[in-house]
């Protein structure tokens, strides 16, 4: 049997860390951050922080947090 996989779009934020590397964070999922020395590295990390954050929700029968988007008119 075949399992079965589902892809989801996380909105991400790296700030940059004075020392060098990057803090990256998934704002929607509490506690879900990471670190990269690169750009890429930091999203990898990222990525798999995802995961993990979300197999253990489903385990725990924690809700995944609904996502939207808003738009934004500056002026």
């Amino acid at each position: 049997m075949t399992k079965k996989a589902t892809v989801e779009n996380f909105e991400v934020v790296l700030e940059p860390e004075e020392d060098g590397g990057y803090h990256i964070f998934a704002p929607s999922l509490k506690g879900c951050h990471s670190y990269g020395t690169t750009k890429e590295e930091a999203l990898r990390n990222i990525a798999e922080a995802i995961a993990l954050w979300l197999e253990s929700a489903r385990e725990l029968g924690i809700a995944i947090p609904e996502r939207d988007t808003v738009t934004v008119r500056v002026e």
